[in-house]
C-alpha cells in the first residue's frame, strides 16, 4: 500500500537520511521569474552600485492567520517574543520543534488589527497551519501556497504581488513614486506609498546590503505597479532582478535561507508527520553535501547556530523552549562566512575539462547548491570536522566563491579551514552527476561578509553585533 503521510514515507524508506539524500527534487526552484533579465553578474553588481527590483510573489507561502487566538498560536509557536507587536511591524518569526531544533523562518506581518500574515518557504507555514488545525485555536487561517516550480506556460495567480527595491540609489526611485519625500523608518516597520495612483504596502527592509523597501499588493496590479517602478528608477540605473541572481543576494548579506527542518525524529513530532502528505516539502526534501550522518538529528540547527539567538526569549512558553533552556549559547556553533580559495575553486570548475580524471561535482552560479538543505563538512588542518557550510556560492561584487556557514566557537575569523565539496558516495539526486569530492581552502569571515551590511543593518541575524 502505498504512504499516505510524511510518516509512512519515513517508516517505508527505514532511514530519514538516505530518504533525504536521494531525493529526486534535487535544488530549490525560485518559479515563475525569468532566470535572467540581462545576465547575472551584471545584476548582482546593481544591488551594489545603483538599484535592483526583485521579484518575491512566487517562490514564498502566504499564511493568513486571523481569530481571537492568533496571537497566542504564534507565541506558543516560536522563539521570538510577541509581547511588543503592535499594528505597522513586522518580526523574523522562528518556530523550533521540541528538540529545540529550528523548523524554518520567515517574515511576520502585522499590518492590520487581529490579522498576521506569514511569508516564507513552506516548512513554517505547514508548522502554523498543522498547530492552528489541531491546536484547539479559535483561528482562520487562509493559506496562499507558492507558485509552482514549473507551470509550463499555465497561468499563475497569486493572493500577493511582492516587490523589493534595494541598494544605493533605492531611495531616489522610492521618492519618484511617491513624487516627493518619504520618511525612513525604523528597520521592519511597515507603510504606505502611492504608485501610480495606487496606495501599496512597505516593509522598511533590506536583503542586498543597502536598505530599501518590500512592497506588496493584490496581484491584478502586479503588471502595472512593476513596469512604474521601472520606469521611474530607469534614471537611477535600475536593473530588474532574475530568478538566477535573486538567489545569491543573500551570500552578501548573511542570512541561510534554507535549514533542514528538525521534525523528523521524536515522538513529540509524529503527529506532525502523520499530518503532512507524501508531496509536502518535508517528504520531498532534497539533503545535499559531504556531511554523511546516519542519525538525521546531526543535521538539526539550533537558534544560536543559525545566528538567531538575540530572538530567544524566555518570557513565554513555545514549543522548544525546555530544549532550548537547557543549551549553553557559549558552547555553540557560530554563524560565519567562508570565503573560498579561488585557486581551488579555479580546480573544482576547470575539472569539467579533465579527459582522464572524474570531475568536480559542479558549481553553478552564481548559486551553487544542489539540494533544498545543504550540508557539507568544515573541517580543520587535522581533518576533525569544526562546522558546515550551508549555502555556497559566487558574488561578481566580491569576486569571489561564499558560502555560509556555522562553525564551532574556537575557530576564529581569519583561520584557514577546508570545505569538502561534493559527495562520497554520490547520491541519486537528478541535481548530482558522477564526481569526485574535492577539499577546498576557506577563511573563516565576518558575517554578513559585505562591509555594507555589517555597518549599516540594525542589530540583529545581519549584524556583526549579533554573532
Amino acid at each position: 500500500m502505498a504512504p499516505k503521510n510524511l510518516q509512512e514515507v519515513l517508516d517505508a524508506a527505514g532511514n530519514p537520511v538516505e530518504l533525504l539524500r536521494n531525493s529526486p527534487i534535487g535544488t530549490y526552484i525560485y518559479p515563475v521569474v525569468p532566470s535572467e533579465f540581462s545576465n547575472w553578474q551584471r545584476e548582482q553588481r546593481a544591488w551594489r552600485d545603483s538599484a535592483v527590483l526583485f521579484d518575491q510573489s512566487h517562490h514564498m507561502d502566504n499564511l493568513i492567520i486571523r481569530g481571537k487566538d492568533a496571537l497566542k498560536l504564534l507565541q506558543d509557536t516560536a522563539i521570538n517574543s510577541v509581547a511588543n507587536f503592535p499594528v505597522g511591524m513586522a518580526k523574523q518569526l522562528v518556530p523550533t520543534a521540541s528538540n529545540g531544533g529550528v523548523v524554518g523562518d520567515g517574515i511576520l506581518f502585522h499590518e492590520i488589527e487581529g490579522e498576521y500574515v506569514y511569508v516564507g518557504r513552506a516548512p513554517v507555514a505547514n508548522w502554523l497551519l498543522f498547530h492552528g488545525e489541531t491546536g484547539g485555536y479559535d483561528v482562520d487561517i487562509e493559506v496562499d501556497r507558492r507558485s509552482p516550480g514549473r507551470p509550463y506556460g499555465k497561468a499563475v495567480s497569486r493572493k500577493y504581488w511582492r516587490y523589493q527595491i534595494q541598494g544605493p540609489n533605492a531611495w531616489p526611485i522610492i521618492e519618484k513614486l511617491q513624487g516627493g519625500s518619504v520618511d525612513q523608518v525604523k528597520f521592519f516597520r511597515l507603510g504606505k506609498l502611492d504608485i501610480d495612483g495606487t496606495e501599496v504596502s512597505t516593509l522598511r527592509h533590506g536583503m542586498a546590503g543597502a536598505p530599501g523597501l518590500e512592497l506588496w499588493g493584490p496581484y491584478a496590479d502586479a503588471e502595472r505597479i512593476r513596469n512604474a517602478i521601472l520606469e521611474a528608477g530607469q534614471e537611477f540605473g535600475l536593473e530588474p532582478v532574475g530568478s538566477r541572481a535573486y538567489s545569491s543576494n543573500t551570500l552578501e548579506s548573511g542570512w541561510i535561507p534554507s535549514p533542514l527542518p528538525a521534525i523528523y525524529s521524536g515522538e513529540a513530532e509524529r503527529a506532525y508527520r502523520e499530518w503532512l502528505p507524501v508531496d509536502s516539502y518535508e517528504a520531498t526534501n532534497a539533503l545535499a553535501g559531504s556531511f554523511v550522518s546516519d542519525n538525521i538529528e546531526d543535521y538539526y540547527l539550533n537558534p544560536w547556530e543559525l545566528g538567531y539567538g538575540s530572538f530567544v526569549k524566555f518570557d513565554h512558553d513555545f514549543i522548544g523552549r525546555d530544549a532550548l533552556e537547557a543549551i549553553d549559547p557559549t558552547t555553540q556553533r557560530r554563524k560565519v562566512t567562508l570565503a573560498w580559495n579561488s585557486e581551488d575553486l579555479g580546480e573544482i570548475m576547470s575539472s569539467l575539462l579533465e579527459q582522464d580524471e572524474t570531475s568536480a561535482q559542479f558549481f553553478n552560479l552564481p548559486n551553487a547548491n544542489y539540494g533544498s538543505s545543504n550540508f557539507d563538512s568544515v573541517v580543520d588542518a587535522s581533518g576533525k570536522i569544526v562546522g558546515a557550510s550551508l549555502f555556497t556560492g559566487y558574488s561578481a561584487n566580491e569576486r569571489r566563491g561564499l558560502s555560509l556557514a556555522t562553525v564551532d566557537p574556537d575557530v576564529e575569523i581569519g583561520t584557514e579551514v577546508k570545505v569538502l565539496w561534493g559527495e562520497d558516495p554520490n547520491s541519486k539526486k537528478t541535481s548530482v552527476q558522477p564526481h569526485k569530492q574535492r577539499e577546498v581552502r576557506v577563511v573563516v569571515s565576518p558575517v554578513p561578509y559585505a562591509e555594507t551590511a555589517r555597518t549599516e543593518y540594525q542589530g540583529g541575524w545581519r549584524s556583526a553585533s549579533s554573532n
